[in-house]
């Protein structure tokens, strides 16, 4: 469950790469806050100033791009 005051964090992630470290961690029912929210993306190169800013347009407090 997610705290009121929790950060809310857009998590851009590669496909490859930290997308399956993630998906693994919920195989292994490890967890993390609910307060991130993963989207997968085909390549962290293919994510574009305009995706941050509509994340945070849309919420977010902070950005994560993972390879």
């Amino acid at each position: 469950m997610t705290a009121k005051n929790d950060p809310q964090i857009l998590a851009f992630c590669c496909k490859y790469c930290s997308y399956a470290a993630a998906d693994l961690a919920g195989s292994m029912r490890l967890d993390y806050p609910a307060s991130v929210k993963v989207v997968q993306v085909p390549c962290t190169g293919r994510v574009d100033v305009i995706h941050l800013l509509k994340g945070l347009e849309a919420g977010a407090d902070g950005i994560y791009v993972a390879g």
